[in-house]
């Protein structure tokens, strides 16, 4: 019976354990996550969603004071047209982010950042060439681009310097979206390295509609293997959404696939970002527990616990500090729900949304709770403990299991004893 260490990812002249662990954001894929992937012979994701904020945190910057100063005026207006990125400190932050990730990988493994086109932030083509070329700059071994088409993304970054060399990949739902994207970027002769394939089962932003449910990863897989084939492309396709055992990675692996993108069993590890009691909220979770709604002003679908504390909130909106999701003329579909309720709830203190949510401030927060499918399975991989939590993981120890298993199980790890505080 094979394993996953059994095959190899080949990216350019090198091959990789076949495991990807995917690019959570806000921050939830730390650059300790990727690196801990890396270190281990696979790919690990940062992401860059949020970078000031992320920046400042970790940096002891001020991106989002500064920020909220500049638009201070504009708190009380919900018209937020006025409130821009500076594109160059924008550049600052991801260098930060990007370079001191770099600076610290070891191993044979790569580095690659998440960049999701939805992140529109009152200018959508300026922001998006300014992270991407920010990135490339700091030195990122690759690029992936998700929540969004990207149709005129590689574009941006065509003058580039290490347009050629870095590893430029897309996240795709379809065969229809692989072939937009091809079409788009033929003319620049230049080919994605990597095709990330990412099915309904996936958490946070899906590309599916609520029919979700209609659709299946290997189906999808088979598909658009067998366009591959007519148009005689070798670009490795990864398997994303679902993947849960070894043996699921295995499934796609020995069909041809280049490799697994897997996430949800690194949310409850101690390289993962998520505050600790989120982490209890994810393991604790039952299948009941896991819902997909349409609250994301994206107007992707999202997967998260429906204990969510972002569902329902009636939050100001905070475009002055972050305005991630602004379009180009200055909107957000939060901005209208929020001010729908004020107007019909006048004299309330606050108010509840329940058709949208600041995603922003709730992401910041660590109070969206996005999530994959079979989180309601990540008690069957580690202990309860004495005093009812969980034990929580490392990440070197979900990536073996993910790579050395066989017979779909689950390695658990050795069991703590709780310390009496």
């Amino acid at each position: 019976m094979k394993r996953v260490d059994d095959f190899r990812l080949r990216l350019g002249n090198k091959d990789y354990v076949p495991i990807m662990v995917g690019g959570m954001g806000v921050d939830i894929s730390t650059s300790e996550l990727a690196l801990e992937a890396a270190r281990l012979g696979g790919i690990g994701h940062i992401s860059d969603a949020m970078v000031q904020d992320v920046s400042d945190r970790k940096f002891d910057t001020s991106f989002v004071k500064e920020k909220t100063k500049t638009y201070k005026f504009n708190i009380n207006n919900m018209d937020k047209a006025v409130v821009q990125f500076d594109l160059a400190r924008l550049a600052e932050a991801t260098a930060l982010h990007v370079g001191r990730t770099m600076e610290a990988k070891r191993g044979d493994g790569l580095i690659f950042v998440n960049c999701m086109e939805k992140l529109t932030m009152n200018s959508p083509k300026e922001t998006l060439r300014t992270r991407l070329g920010a990135a490339l700059d700091a030195g990122i071994d690759g690029i992936t681009m998700s929540a969004g088409l990207h149709l005129g993304s590689f574009a941006l970054i065509a003058d580039h310097p290490r347009f050629r060399d870095a590893k430029l990949g897309i996240i795709v739902s379809s065969v229809r979206a692989l072939q937009l994207f091809l079409r788009k970027v033929a003319k620049l002769e230049r080919l994605p390295d990597y095709i990330i394939v990412e099915g309904p089962l996936a958490g946070g932003h899906l590309g599916f509609g609520l029919d979700w449910a209609d659709y299946d990863l290997h189906t999808i897989m088979d598909e658009i293997h067998a366009f591959m084939r007519a148009e005689q492309l070798t670009i490795p396709l990864i398997a994303a959404g679902g993947v849960f055992t070894g043996s699921d990675a295995v499934g796609f692996l020995e069909k041809g696939a280049g490799g697994v993108q897997v996430a949800t069993r690194f949310t409850i590890t101690h390289e993962c970002g998520l505050p600790e009691h989120v982490k209890q909220e994810y393991v604790k979770a039952t299948e009941a527990d896991i819902i997909v709604n349409g609250i994301s002003p994206t107007g992707y679908p999202m997967r998260m616990l429906k204990n969510t504390p972002a569902i329902g909130s009636g939050i100001r909106p905070g475009c002055e500090s972050y305005g991630y999701l602004l379009d180009a003329t200055g909107n957000c579909s939060y901005i209208n729900s929020y001010n729908r309720e004020v107007l019909a709830n006048p004299d309330a203190k606050t108010v509840v949304v329940m058709d949208k949510t600041c995603l922003c401030t709730h992401m910041r927060n660590f109070n969206c709770w996005t999530c994959g499918h079979y989180t309601y399975r990540l008690k069957d991989t580690t202990h309860k403990l004495a005093d009812g939590s969980y034990q929580i993981l490392s990440a070197e120890h979900v990536f073996k299991d993910y790579q050395f298993s066989v017979d779909n199980q689950i390695a658990l790890p050795e069991k703590q004893e709780v310390v009496a505080a």
